[in-house]
């Protein structure tokens, strides 16, 4: 189907229209030829009605001119729905719906008090299981990986491919990499995931950091100005305070100034609840597309065999003699 050309045929008031794949001339075309025919089988002079001797009272046979012609003019309209079926009748198909992506970064402590005693293994261990569930549900969003401590380290550059997050697991183990250190800081890991962040032109932004501590380097209202230049990026911050004791002030400030929330799970039923929690919070959006034009011959070839079936039923009586 030729897309690149269409012709369509609207009503002023907008109450019905007509698409055709073929350009107006060819479908103009059609219409005038089958008007034409159709004007012929009335007009002709070919056949006559005999007509008795004068005197004798005969009717005119008028009406039965006018139901052989009828029937006659079948044959032109059925040669034109056929050239209208040839000119491509087009429909306005089912609107498309995409799913919106959503970019999300986790931004996950190594440091060493992540490695404290949480359900059957530790803090760490039941994060990192977290979140590849947390994939699962999510599927079509990108996601980016980042580690820190003292450091910063972006394991997982932003993609829709999740296998790379299931492969860092034993590798950045708390304790067994020297590589960022083993402090906490907080603000600086959110300064380096939002400048992950802001180069993603398309779909929203999120960063979920998973934590058990109290950062040094939110404090004297640092956390103040990191939430003024995440708001400038558009990114939400979800946290996850993963260590006992309560969410410290400057990571509810975080949460809180970009329009997200923290969470302090008790447990590891806790921790998976807090990213089901957060897939809610943050469902995927599905916006809607233009829809495109499909084809359209289903009520154009009934009309063709409507038209078909009559002309056959008059061929067992409704046609001319002359005798």
């Amino acid at each position: 189907m030729n897309d690149e050309v269409e012709t369509t045929i609207a009503e002023s008031g907008g109450g019905f229209s007509l698409s055709f794949a073929a350009p107006f001339p060819v479908l103009a075309g059609c219409l005038i030829l089958m008007a034409l025919m159709i004007v012929w089988v009335w007009r002709r002079r070919a056949r006559r009605i005999a007509v008795p001797y004068d005197g004798s009272g005969a009717r005119s046979g008028k009406g039965w001119w006018a139901l052989l012609t009828s029937v006659e003019t079948l044959v032109p309209l059925l040669a034109g729905i056929g050239m209208i079926i040839l000119c491509n009748p087009l429909t306005e198909g089912s609107p498309i719906r995409k799913r919106t992506m959503s970019n999300i970064q986790f931004c996950v402590d190594t440091s060493g008090s992540m490695t404290a005693s949480f359900g059957e293994g530790n803090r760490y261990d039941a994060s990192m299981a977290a979140i590849n569930e947390f994939l699962d549900y999510r599927e079509g969003d990108a996601f980016g990986l980042t580690f820190f401590a003292s450091s910063v380290v972006h394991w997982c550059p932003l993609t829709i491919d999740s296998s790379a997050f299931r492969c860092a697991i034993p590798f950045m183990k708390p304790n067994q990499q020297r590589a960022i250190g083993g402090g906490t800081r907080i603000g600086m890991a959110l300064q380096s995931c939002r400048e992950v962040l802001k180069s993603r032109e398309a779909g929203d932004r999120m960063i979920i950091l998973v934590s058990d501590g109290y950062s040094a380097d939110l404090s004297g209202g640092r956390a103040e100005q990191i939430v003024k230049e995440l708001l400038a990026d558009d990114i939400m911050v979800y946290g996850i305070h993963i260590g006992g004791g309560e969410v410290p002030g400057d990571i509810l400030t975080l949460t809180g100034g970009t329009g997200g929330e923290a969470f302090q799970p008790g447990d590891t039923a806790a921790l998976d609840g807090v990213f089901q929690k957060i897939d809610n919070m943050q469902p995927a959006k599905i916006e809607t597309v233009e829809s495109d034009r499909i084809d359209n011959f289903v009520p154009w070839s009934l009309a063709a065999l409507s038209v078909l079936g009559v002309w056959t039923l008059s061929l067992f009586g409704v046609r001319y003699s002359p005798w």
